[in-house]
């Protein structure tokens, strides 16, 4: 017969693993930016590059920096200097919206979209430095556990 875990046994293993997951998170956060780096692109930019390219690869109206500032969860002054660096770049533009020339959309350029494939190839790298000790059997798992968590309704 096996012992019964008592609560005091839970809140450790949950304690322990709340833990674990922000060390893995700073580490892969870490690796990837080391990536980033020499390309001179910051995490939260490549955020927005990744951004724009969803919505013009399943054919939506570019965002516009409002919509952006909602979707990294920022101020939209954040997502202005964001943009700001990116056009400076020659990675993404703004245009005006030909609806409402008051509001600029945000395009990702064929320069942004080379970069990107670059980026998304730093950040695999990086997943594979942290996941190295496990074997496919077991990244399946992973993958299926984080997945629960991750489309499970929460307050975070």
């Amino acid at each position: 017969m096996e012992p019964r875990a008592t609560a005091a046994d839970t809140d450790e293993t949950t304690g322990q693993l709340a833990d674990q997951l922000l060390r893995l998170t700073k580490r892969l956060r870490r690796a990837h930016s080391q990536r980033l780096a020499p390309v001179g692109i910051t995490p939260a930019q490549a955020h927005v590059l990744r951004i724009l390219d969803h919505t013009q690869r399943h054919g939506e109206q570019p965002p516009r920096m409002a919509d952006l500032a909602e979707r990294l969860d920022v101020v939209p002054r954040a997502v202005t200097t964001l943009v700001d660096a990116l056009e400076e770049a020659h990675y993404a533009s703004r245009t005006q919206d030909p609806a409402n020339r008051r509001v600029m959309r945000v395009t990702l350029t064929d320069a942004g979209s080379d970069l990107l494939a670059g980026l998304r190839r730093a950040r695999r790298e990086a997943a594979e430095e942290l996941l190295a000790p496990l074997d496919a059997a077991q990244r399946e798992s992973l993958t299926a556990l984080l997945a629960v968590l991750d489309t499970a309704p929460g307050r975070c």
